[in-house]
């Protein structure tokens, strides 16, 4: 979860917000919204354990052809698009302390030499990821500590409320912004996409998906609170790299070089784990359609390598024809849509299958269903009036998955599937 949007979101929500208390209240807002969709998710998959995120569960609880949609927008943007932005990010961050190297070049070079890793062995892959996940954390719990002890000169940034934020409060600006912020949060269901892969999935998988979403909001609100506490509001604006720009502010010109190259390096666990979750979304679709059969070959480590290449090509195509922003935006509409149908698919479910088992249980159901859908609805509204281009965009792609749906149906009738 912890990656691209923590460090490159402020810097968006700058330009239209000033407010320490509003922007703190975003990842408030965004991280309960994260939490009751990990809540949502956790029954789905003790209910229906296989591996595939909302392929699996929107097939089941609406409609194959909307489970396959969703799996061909997870395929195609779902994880590729973050997978590249997140490359982009560790080239920007990387690049700002060697302009003599191609951000570009950086960003793919990512992206292959930890395809190569994942690719491999499940013992190859789970020491890479454990790895860089652990370093990434120290590095964070650094940073904080250094910023809140070692600030030379903290700004007047004012984290409690006043009677001028409430209009920013209920603005578009906020509901736009909630993109990026719920953006940073994507990966709160990660673990749904390995579901076969866990042991014991009914019970681990509500652990995993809880207990990792509510220390993310937790390191999230005190990063932000660092950035804004150790840099000038107008230093972070409109600046990608906020968190070299904090660095600079903490450390100097020789600390923010050091700093810069170890977020660049803690980014890695950001597209590592997607290289590694998204692709069995792939695994499981080959297994369903004879299309895309190949897809769900595995290596003799059970690792389903083709696949992961396949994502890694996409996220390469991203790279090398996307600018930052345009892709975010439009992965982060086609993510909110698959999500909101995978929710709204709890309230079904308990209503068309009451007698489904159901290891865990959502807690005060359907309150959290409802925050989840009322919020994610509020940010899709305005997305589509502020942000058409890249929105109807995404529409059109989940809306190409269910029009190719019938044809790949009669096509597993014809091969017995």
């Amino acid at each position: 979860m912890v990656g691209t949007g923590v460090f490159t979101s402020l810097g968006f929500q700058l330009e239209s917000l000033q407010s320490g208390f509003v922007l703190l209240l975003l990842w408030v807002v965004g991280g309960i919204t994260a939490f009751c969709g990990a809540l949502c998710y956790a029954e789905l998959g003790a209910a229906l354990p296989r591996s595939g995120g909302e392929y699996h569960f929107i097939g089941h609880a609406w409609h194959p052809a909307l489970g396959f949609a969703a799996g061909w927008v997870s395929s195609t943007i779902g994880f590729a698009a973050p997978v590249a932005l997140a490359a982009m990010t560790f080239a920007a961050y990387l690049s700002a302390v060697y302009p003599g190297l191609s951000p570009t070049g950086l960003a793919a070079s990512l992206i292959v030499l930890l395809t190569l890793f994942h690719a491999g062995t499940h013992r190859r892959s789970a020491w890479t990821q454990q790895g860089l996940t652990t370093v990434k954390l120290l590095l964070l719990l650094g940073f904080i500590t250094a910023g809140w002890l070692f600030a030379p000169a903290p700004q007047p940034v004012r984290f409690w409320p006043s009677l001028p934020d409430v209009p920013q409060v209920f603005s578009g600006a906020f509901a736009v912004s909630l993109v990026y912020v719920n953006y940073a949060y994507n990966g709160w269901n990660a673990a749904t996409y390995l579901t076969s892969e866990l042991p014991e999935p009914q019970h681990s998988l509500p652990r995993v998906l809880l207990l990792t979403t509510a220390l993310v909001v937790l390191l999230y609100l005190l990063l932000n609170a660092t950035f804004l506490h150790v840099a000038p509001m107008s230093d972070l604006r409109g600046k990608l790299e906020v968190g070299v720009v904090a660095a600079r502010w903490i450390f100097g010109e020789s600390g923010a070089w050091l700093m810069s190259v170890a977020l660049s390096l803690l980014l890695t666990s950001t597209v590592s784990a997607m290289i590694l979750a998204g692709p069995r979304v792939l695994q499981v679709m080959g297994e369903d359609y004879p299309l895309f059969r190949k897809l769900a070959r595995t290596n003799a480590d059970g690792i389903p390598a083709r696949a992961i290449w396949l994502q890694s090509l996409i996220s390469l195509a991203f790279v090398l024809t996307g600018t930052f922003k345009s892709v975010l935006i439009f992965s982060g509409v086609a993510l909110a849509l698959c999500n909101v149908l995978a929710v709204s698919g709890l309230i079904r479910l308990r209503l068309a299958r009451p007698g489904l088992p159901r290891p865990f249980r959502l807690p005060l159901y359907p309150l959290p269903a409802l925050w989840f859908l009322a919020l994610m609805g509020w940010t899709l509204w305005y997305l589509f009036q502020q942000q058409p281009w890249q929105s109807w965009g995404s529409l059109a792609l989940f809306a190409s998955g269910i029009a190719v749906w019938p044809w790949l149906k009669s096509d597993s009738a014809r091969n017995g599937r």
